[in-house]
């Protein structure tokens, strides 16, 4: 099983979070492409916390998930923000750690629960999803990610050796091609996640304690969520893509499930 953290060296950090995180042990976080260094610190009561860091295009990328943050809590259970401090050309975020593990841990972890670990997954969704779009003022649909997949084309900054199988061997031009040969698809917005992987989930005692990496939230197609949150199951067991959507209450759309896949290849 590969080291999903290791232990790091206090970062360089504006005067008043550096006081909030004195005598803090830290731990650099070693999953998610999301370019932001992020690090568990603990505290010497024993207490964690999380600190992401980003500059350029990854600081305006802390200062989104900042924002939802605070949007979310009290309506969904995501960690509490302690600090954050922004400059020109940089950014902090300092949370509150959430209990349990992630569901992709449990899911090696218990192969077994596998099951009814899917079945509260979709129930989370399924809560997540029920939030009145018109109470979320963040847009997320895919004409708004498909202008900032083009700008991150353009740039040459979509990882075309990191496709998916389906998708080995694609130039960033033929997957653009190919998610507009699926469009129009017919709208079905709801609040989604954005990046509802295994990885963002936190689960304990069968039950999903937590949500974050919440920077990409927003309205938008509720494939946006499900699309993935299928892809990361089948790494486990294809029936249990299937059971996330009997449980979720809703088939399969081909289209839907594609086009959000290629469009979070260019992320």
């Amino acid at each position: 099983m590969e080291a999903r953290e290791a232990p790091a060296s206090p970062q360089p950090m504006p005067p008043a979070l550096s006081a909030l995180v004195e005598g803090c042990r830290w731990h650099r976080d070693l999953v998610g492409e999301a370019g932001a260094g992020v690090y568990r610190l603990s505290a010497p009561d024993g207490a964690d916390l999380y600190l992401k860091h980003g500059h350029g295009e990854v600081a305006e990328a802390v200062t989104d998930e900042m924002v939802r943050l605070r949007w979310a809590r009290g309506r969904l259970p995501v960690p509490g923000v302690r600090h954050f401090t922004a400059t020109e050309d940089a950014a902090w975020l300092l949370t509150d750690a959430m209990p349990g593990i992630t569901a992709y841990q449990a899911l090696e972890a218990d192969p077994d629960g596998a099951p009814a670990l899917v079945d509260a997954l979709a129930a989370i969704l399924r809560t997540l999803h029920a939030i009145p779009t018109e109470a979320c003022p963040f847009d997320a649909g895919h004409r708004v990610r498909l202008g900032q997949a083009r700008v991150r084309i353009d740039a040459g900054l979509v990882e075309t050796d990191e496709f998916d199988d389906a998708r080995a061997g694609w130039t960033a031009t033929q997957l653009w091609d190919a998610m507009h040969a699926l469009l129009p698809l017919a709208p079905d917005a709801v609040v989604t996640h954005g990046d509802f992987s295994l990885d963002n989930i936190l689960v304990q005692d069968g039950r999903v304690t937590g949500l974050i990496d919440l920077g990409r939230m927003g309205v938008a197609d509720r494939w946006q969520d499900l699309a993935i949150l299928c892809n990361c199951l089948d790494e486990f067991e294809g029936a249990l893509a299937d059971r996330l959507l009997a449980s979720y209450g809703i088939a399969d759309d081909p289209a839907k499930h594609d086009f959000h896949l290629m469009l979070d290849e260019c992320f």
